[in-house]
């Protein structure tokens, strides 16, 4: 895959008024790239385009509707999107059996169906110009499995196996799509757990770097932090009883079931009308 500059060009972030998504708006803006975020959450997002001199905008990723408005307005303000990264996503945790039907149908529209009406809406315009990157953020989660996450697990599973589906359909029309795969990152989504010392959370630059380098070097996917790439990518090879065994070393058996009053606030969030971004 072909490595792009992102100087000059248009790029979108949806879910950018905070976390991971206002750290990639922030690194392309650097980078050069005319920079557009799109978020539910109105005040926050005004204030976070103004805070980086990029444009800011309305957006309900699980409404093809209103991501077709919103690529409307950016393109008549800055120009042919080239770059679009869907960033937007939840993560509600807890015993399976236990959570409430309607925000396991939120995740799956927030990040399964918000990921595919961004990057189909995106590429349709694309291919007409021969030219365009998609970048997934999705989660070490779509690779491996622990309890406690299991939906939001299953969301990212399916962002993993899209980005790769329709990179294969698209690579030929000029359009080439990424996954990126963040571990444990310092925002809101890990709010009331507890990791440990092998599962450190990494700050979101981190991962806006690791989107950045993606489309520099043309990248199909990468893990952050690295040194989890080769573990994760095999991690499905693993025998029952051996994965067993390292989540239970890396401690992922519990951190997501013992889970203190501290992510209430996200969980109210989330059981809500917003979109709170990775």
């Amino acid at each position: 895959m072909r490595g792009i500059d992102p100087g000059g060009r248009v790029a979108v972030v949806t879910g950018g008024a905070r976390g991971i998504g206002l750290a990639t708006a922030a690194a392309l803006h650097a980078a050069g790239a005319r920079v557009a975020i799109g978020d539910l959450d109105g005040a926050p997002t005004a204030q976070t385009a103004e805070r980086l001199g990029v444009h800011g905008g309305p957006l309900d990723v699980t409404d093809p509707a209103s991501v077709e408005a919103f690529l409307d307005d950016v393109e008549s303000r800055l120009g042919p999107v080239s770059i679009w990264v869907n960033n937007a996503g939840i993560m509600p945790i807890g015993p399976v059996l236990a959570q409430d039907d309607a925000v396991v149908r939120r995740a799956v529209n927030v990040n399964v169906l918000g990921v595919m009406n961004g990057a189909r809406a995106a590429a349709r315009r694309m291919v007409t110009r021969g030219d365009g990157r998609i970048v997934n953020v999705a989660s070490i989660a779509g690779r491996i499995p622990a309890p406690g996450m299991v939906v939001y697990s299953g969301t990212k599973f399916a962002v993993v196996g899209f980005g790769d589906a329709l990179d294969a359909e698209l690579a030929a029309r000029g359009v080439r799509v990424s996954t990126v795969l963040p571990s444990f990152t310092r925002t809101a989504l890990i709010s009331g757990t507890a990791p440990g010392p092998l599962t450190r959370p990494i700050p979101p630059e981190q991962v806006a770097a690791t989107v950045l380098r993606v489309l520099t070097r043309g990248r199909r996917q990468a893990v952050v932090p690295r040194r989890l790439s080769t573990g994760s990518a095999v991690w499905q090879l693993f025998p029952r009883p051996a994965a067993r065994g390292l989540r239970r070393t890396l401690g992922l058996d519990t951190v997501f079931l013992d889970v203190d009053s501290g992510r209430a606030d996200y969980d109210a969030r989330i059981a809500g009308d917003a979109q709170p971004s990775e």
